[in-house]
Formats: C-alpha cells, sequence, structure tokens
C-alpha cells in the first residue's frame, strides 16, 4: 500500500469579529466588497459570509471559507491580506476575536455566540454520525430506482451532492439546536 504524496484536506474556516466605528459603515461595507475580490483570487479558498450587526450593535462577524490549513494560512500571511487589514484599520475600534476551525466545528457554533466555543469532538462526531446515517440511508433509498445502473463512484457523487447540502442547511442546523443543552451544558 502506498501512501498519497500530498497531504490530507481539511476544511478550515476562519472567523473574524471586528467593531466599527460609528459613522464608517459605509466605508467597511466597501472594504468588506475589496475584501471578497481577493478571497476569490485565493487556491482553497471555498467561500465567505458577512454577518451585519443588529440594532445598536458595531459588531460585524466575517467567515471565510478554505479547503485545507494550508490555504488558511496561505492568505493570513499574504501581502494583500495585510494591505487589506492596513486599509481598514482607521474603520475599526478592535478586532474582537480571530478564530480557526478546523473541520466541520463551523457545523456546532451558534451563530449569535459572543464567543465562538466548540464542543468536545467526541460530542460533534456522534451528534454528526446520528444525524448524517439517517439523510444518507434516506437519499440512498430514493437515488437508488433512478441511479442503480451507473457506476459506483457516479452514484455516490449523486448521493453526496443532495446529502452535504440537505446536511448543511437544514438537518446539522436543527440538529445542533435540538442538542445543545447536551452539546454544551
Amino acid at each position: 500500500m502506498t501512501l498519497p504524496s500530498s497531504p490530507p484536506v481539511d476544511p478550515v474556516t476562519l472567523v473574524v469579529r471586528r467593531r466599527i466605528r460609528p459613522g464608517h459603515e459605509g466605508a467597511y461595507e466597501a472594504a468588506l466588497q475589496r475584501l471578497g475580490e481577493l478571497l476569490s483570487r485565493v487556491p482553497g479558498f471555498r467561500g465567505t459570509g458577512v454577518l451585519r450587526p443588529g440594532d445598536g450593535s458595531r459588531e460585524y462577524t466575517v467567515v471565510a471559507r478554505f479547503d485545507s490549513l494550508g490555504s488558511a494560512a496561505a492568505w493570513e500571511l499574504s501581502p494583500e491580506r495585510a494591505l487589506w487589514l492596513d486599509t481598514i484599520a482607521a474603520l475599526v475600534d478592535d478586532q474582537l476575536s480571530f478564530e480557526r476551525q478546523p473541520g466541520l466545528d463551523f457545523w456546532f457554533t451558534p451563530p449569535a455566540a459572543p464567543l465562538l466555543r466548540q464542543p468536545p469532538r467526541w460530542k460533534m462526531a456522534a451528534l454528526t454520525l446520528l444525524v448524517l446515517y439517517p439523510v444518507s440511508v434516506g437519499v440512498s433509498l430514493l437515488l437508488l430506482p433512478l441511479v442503480s445502473a451507473w457506476p459506483l463512484p457516479l452514484r455516490a457523487l449523486a448521493q453526496m451532492l443532495l446529502v452535504v447540502p440537505a446536511m448543511t442547511y437544514v438537518f446539522m442546523p436543527l440538529a445542533t439546536r435540538a442538542a445543545g443543552r447536551w452539546l454544551t451544558p
């Protein structure tokens, strides 16, 4: 058995919270547009999101997803990021937090959490298995009549194209809310 020469890919999510100075929201929004443009050129970048402040708040949360720790680190150490940080320095009061969340940890982070804490990994794994198994079996049963003649790699791809979005946008958010007390007592 030979081992692959490339390092394993483990997705990473960067979560940064900043407090914007009063009156600088428009300039910060423009800077966020520029950030999106910069990130779109970074190898391994998978997407971004911005949680804007609620009523009476000035805190923005920027979430950037990368395919690996190496991709995230390359962005963190890049001159483009340093330049972007210089341009927003006059717009922000301070950086409240900066976190690297490996793998699927971001599923387990409440969106409005003041501190982005994750439950123990064994609990995350148990809940993911508990939710993923029935979703995966259900999708397999639904797809089987349609794709039974397809080669295994294509059947698996069709299944994952349904399972991953369903887990990310429907089942894991419901499960983490329902199991909230158990996950982080």
